[in-house]
C-alpha cells in the first residue's frame, strides 16, 4: 500500500506540475522563441543517406514487379520462353510500365547511376537485365517484322523508330550500359547503331537542321526533343570517339536555344512554331526539365576544351537561377513555372533536383547557393512516393498547347511513367550530395560548409565555433 500510495503521490505531483507550466506564459524571457521547431508541409533540413536510399529502394522494388523482362503470346499470355518461338503474336509481356518507352530510357539512365553512386548491384541488374532481353530478341523480331510487317509496337520502336522519343533516351542508356560495362561487351552495340542512324540521318528537321516535328503545327520546335534527341548524340561522340558528334549536339543546344530560352524571365518556352507570330512562352515545368537534363548530359561528357562548353554552362546557370526563384517553399515547383495558381508537380521537381545537385558536385554551380535548393527538393520528391513505391502527383503525357488552360488541367497520375526514373535519379544524386558536401542546419536553415563543421549546437559560426 506504501508503495502505491507513493506512486500517486509523484503522479499527483506531475500533473501539478504539468498544469503550472502550462499556466506560465511563453515569452521571450523564458524561451529561445527562434528555436521553435517550425510546422515544415513537407520535411525540412539534411535527410541521412539511409533515408533517401530507403525511398528510392521502394521505387525500384514496386519498378521492378510492374516491369517483367519476359516474352508473351499476346493471343494466349503463355510466356514465350525460346527465341526460336518468336513470331507474330509474341510481345514483350505486359506490365505497367513499356520497357521501349523514353521515360523508361530515362529509368535506364538513373538506376545505372543510382548503381554507381550506391554500389547495389539491384540497380545495375534491373537496367542490365532488360537491356540485355532487348538485345537478344531484336534480331529473331527483326526477321519477323520484314516478313509480316506486324510486330509488337514496343519492339518495333527499337528496331524502326520512327520519332525521336522511340530512340534518344533509350539509346544514351545502353551507351552508358556499354561504356560501364554492365551488359555483354558490344551486345548492345546493333542497337546503339539504329538508334543513333534514326536520330542523324531520319529525325524531321527544320532547314537549319534543328530537330523539329510536323504537329501540332508544320516545323514545330518542341523543348522535350532537346533531351529526345541530344544527349545520345553526345554520349555516341564519347562511345565511338567521333569529335563530330560532340560538335552537333552543341550546335543543336545552341539552335534550341536561339527559339526557346527567354532570357527576361530565365526560362525556356515549350513550343516555337515557325509559321507563328509572335511565340507565345508556356514555361511547362517538365519540359524545361529535359532542357536542364540535356545540358548536364552533355557537360558530362563534352570535352572541357570544346570551343561551345563555356556557352553551354552559362545557359545551364542562367536557367538553374530562373528555376531556383520559383521553387514553392514546399519544394515542389508548379506545373506551369510561373503561375503559381497551377499545381505542384513532382516530376520536374525530381528533374530539377537531380540536376542542381549533380551540378554542385561537378562544380558547375554553387553549393551555398543552390544545395539547399535541391534538398528541399528531394524532400518535396520523397514526400510524392507511396508506401508502394508509387510516384505521385505526375503530369501525364503531354502535347503542346498555346493557352493556360491545357497545361493547368493536364491531368496527374501515380502510373504517369515519367516521374519514376527522376525519382531515383535524384535520390542517387542527393545521397552524393550528402556524401560529397557539407551540409548541416545553423539556426534552424540549411546551409552549405566547405569543411565539415565540428558542432552539432543550433547556431554557431561558420568554423563551428559558438559564442555563447
Amino acid at each position: 500500500m506504501n508503495l502505491k500510495r507513493h506512486i500517486l503521490t509523484m503522479l499527483l505531483a506531475a500533473v501539478a506540475w504539468a498544469s503550472a507550466m502550462a499556466q506560465t506564459a511563453v515569452i521571450d524571457n523564458n524561451t529561445p522563441l527562434h528555436l521553435m521547431r517550425p510546422t515544415y508541409t513537407v520535411g525540412y533540413g539534411v535527410p541521412s543517406a539511409e533515408s533517401v536510399k530507403q525511398t528510392i529502394d521502394r521505387v525500384l522494388r514496386y519498378i521492378e514487379t510492374e516491369t517483367p523482362p519476359q516474352l508473351a503470346d499476346r493471343k494466349t499470355g503463355r510466356e514465350v520462353k525460346r527465341l526460336a518461338d518468336i513470331d507474330a503474336d509474341t510481345q514483350l509481356k505486359q506490365g505497367g510500365f513499356r520497357l521501349t518507352s523514353y521515360e523508361w530510357g530515362v529509368t535506364y539512365s538513373a538506376v545505372l547511376a543510382a548503381y554507381e553512386v550506391t554500389g547495389d548491384e539491384s540497380y545495375r541488374n534491373y537496367a542490365t537485365t532488360r537491356h540485355q532481353l532487348l538485345a537478344d530478341i531484336a534480331p529473331h523480331f527483326r526477321k519477323v517484322y520484314a516478313s509480316t510487317g506486324d510486330i509488337d509496337v514496343n519492339v518495333r520502336r527499337v528496331i524502326d523508330p520512327h520519332a525521336l522519343d522511340d530512340a534518344g533516351a533509350v539509346c544514351c542508356s545502353m551507351i552508358k550500359s556499354e561504356l560501364m560495362g554492365t551488359c555483354d561487351k558490344g551486345a548492345l552495340r546493333p542497337l546503339i547503331d539504329n538508334y543513333i542512324d534514326y536520330i542523324l540521318k531520319k529525325e524531321y528537321r527544320l532547314a537549319d537542321g534543328t530537330f523539329a516535328r510536323l504537329r501540332p503545327q508544320k516545323n514545330t520546335v518542341w523543348l522535350d526533343d532537346m533531351f529526345m534527341g541530344i544527349p545520345s548524340v553526345a554520349y555516341a561522340a564519347r562511345l565511338s570517339g567521333d569529335a563530330r558528334l560532340y560538335d552537333e549536339a552543341a550546335r543543336q543546344i545552341m539552335l534550341f536555344a536561339g527559339r526557346m530560352w527567354v532570357d527576361a524571365d530565365g526560362l525556356f518556352r515549350h513550343g516555337w512554331v515557325e509559321a507563328m507570330e509572335p511565340h507565345p512562352s508556356f514555361y511547362w515545368g517538365r519540359a524545361n526539365g529535359w532542357a536542364l537534363l540535356t545540358m548536364c548530359e552533355v557537360l558530362d561528357v563534352l570535352p572541357a576544351d570544346h570551343p561551345q562548353r563555356q556557352a553551354i554552362l552559362d545557359l545551364f546557370r542562367k536557367h538553374a537561377a530562373g528555376l531556383a526563384r520559383r521553387q514553392h517553399h514546399t519544394g515542389f515547383w508548379h506545373q506551369l513555372l510561373d503561375r503559381n495558381d497551377t499545381y505542384l508537380e513532382t516530376s520536374a521537381t525530381a528533374i530539377y533536383t537531380y540536376c542542381l545537385a549533380h551540378a554542385v558536385n561537378q562544380g558547375w554551380l554553387d553549393a551555398k547557393a543552390f544545395g539547399p535548393v535541391a534538398l528541399l527538393g528531394w524532400h518535396a520528391v520523397a514526400s510524392a512516393v507511396n508506401a508502394k513505391g508509387q510516384v505521385e502527383n505526375v503530369c501525364v503525357g503531354t502535347g503542346m498547347g498555346f493557352d493556360a488552360a491545357f497545361y493547368a488541367h493536364r491531368p496527374v497520375h501515380a502510373m504517369a511513367a515519367h516521374g519514376y526514373g527522376p525519382t531515383i535519379w535524384s535520390g542517387a544524386e542527393i545521397i552524393r550530395l550528402i556524401g560529397r558536401q557539407h551540409p548541416k542546419l545553423n539556426d534552424s536553415a540549411v546551409q552549405f560548409y566547405d569543411n565539415e563543421v565540428p558542432t552539432d549546437a543550433p547556431i554557431f559560426n561558420y568554423d563551428g565555433t559558438i559564442r555563447h
